[in-house]
């Protein structure tokens, strides 16, 4: 005779309470820099503690969903700030983590011989073939990133076989290689032509830029220059012992 299942554990209430938030910030009913319930009205709503409703809040407001005011409030944040906790994260991951739609747009794929500003980084001889791809990244329709990427084909020799309009290359290259090392620098910089007119914004317009270096044990798997408008993208982290 088998032994009946037991019934799923329901959520913990703080999770009742971030989710109730979060939906709601999915399908717009709370706009941009709009104020959200105050944790008295979401208290009385769920019936549970104030320190349930303040842990949920606090964890959106980590996760870059919503904006909190000390003795104000808690406010949507705008759509397209992104937090970021300064790990090797796909912006696919980011996107979807907030309920919101991710699409890529490919501007270009190929092999090309590897400049020596690219041939230095990436450990291989000037005008070497490696693999280069450029691309859009959107959330909600807005373009949010634009990763220019290159690939040592030693390492991952069927990544433009791949198709990166319903993939990206941080999944594919954490599928086909092992990750060892990684490094990154970010700064703050002024838009080139390309990027601007990629991002929809004004050349010169202040942006920030995030460039990434990871290797296998093997050597330099890739490296990549992501730019994201500065005026939709926050970078936060986060430390606990």
């Amino acid at each position: 005779m088998a032994t009946p299942s037991r019934p799923a554990a329901p959520p913990p209430p703080y999770q009742r309470v971030k989710q109730h938030v979060k939906e709601g910030l999915a399908r717009g009913a709370w706009p941009a820099g709009t104020a959200l319930p105050s944790e008295a009205e979401l208290v009385a709503q769920f019936g549970v503690s104030r320190m349930t409703v303040n842990r949920a809040l606090r964890e959106l407001q980590t996760e870059g969903l919503i904006q909190r005011v000390q003795g104000v409030g808690s406010f949507a944040a705008p759509l397209h700030k992104v937090a970021s906790t300064l790990r090797l994260r796909d912006v696919h991951e980011e996107i979807e983590a907030r309920g919101h739609h991710h699409m890529v747009r490919v501007v270009s794929q190929g092999a090309e011989p590897a400049p020596p500003a690219v041939a230095e980084p990436l450990g291989v001889p000037a005008g070497s073939t490696v693999f280069h791809v450029v691309l859009l990244h959107h959330e909600n329709g807005t373009p949010l990133q634009v990763e220019d990427r290159w690939v040592n084909p030693a390492l991952v020799p069927d990544f433009l076989a791949n198709d990166f309009s319903q993939t990206t290359p941080t999944q594919v290259l954490f599928a086909r290689t092992v990750l060892h090392a990684a490094q990154y620098a970010i700064e703050a910089l002024p838009a080139g032509r390309a990027e601007a007119a990629l991002l929809g914004m004004e050349p010169g317009a202040p942006c920030l830029v995030v460039s990434r270096r990871t290797e296998a044990r093997g050597g330099v798997i890739t490296i990549a220059r992501l730019t994201h408008p500065g005026a939709r993208y926050l970078l936060q982290g986060s430390f606990q012992p």
